[in-house]
């Protein structure tokens, strides 16, 4: 293992609707941590801001166009070969028809539904902060 491992900028979309539940999507078979599910999104490419790859991830892997909101949260998660600096946003469904063009498959699911999937480790603080901000305060 080298020195410097390489760290890549990750950007994804919370995306909920009215009636609370969040979008999620699979990687396809051939990709790295194939099958696990995920917020859509993906690299963030050099001279790219967050916005503009979000926006531009989105249309590529869901055929949609989205308004990038505020920031929800941001981590540093290690793999084995190489760190992701990840930057989840709350974004807003503006026009198109949802299709899987870059994904295997997509879901709208309950935030307490999202334990029942398999995310990759670098979600799952995102998932725990949604269910933190989900839960009823009484």
């Amino acid at each position: 293992m080298s020195d410097k491992t390489r760290t890549v900028r990750v950007v994804a979309a919370l995306i909920e609707r009215e009636d609370g539940r969040v979008l999620i999507t699979q990687r396809r078979p051939q990709a790295f941590m194939p099958l696990k599910w995920e917020f859509p999104g993906g690299k963030v490419e050099a001279g790219e801001s967050d916005e503009t790859a979000l926006v531009r991830e989105i249309k590529e892997e869901l055929g949609v166009q989205v308004e990038v909101g505020v920031h929800f949260m941001g981590l540093e998660h290690d793999y084995p070969d190489f760190s992701i600096d990840f930057h989840v946003y709350h974004c807003r469904l503006l026009s198109g028809e949802m299709k899987k063009l870059g994904v295997h498959d997509l879901r709208w699911v309950l935030p307490e539904e999202l334990d029942s999937f398999e995310f990759p480790p670098a979600d799952e603080p995102t998932i725990e902060k949604l269910l933190g901000e989900a839960t009823p305060t009484s």
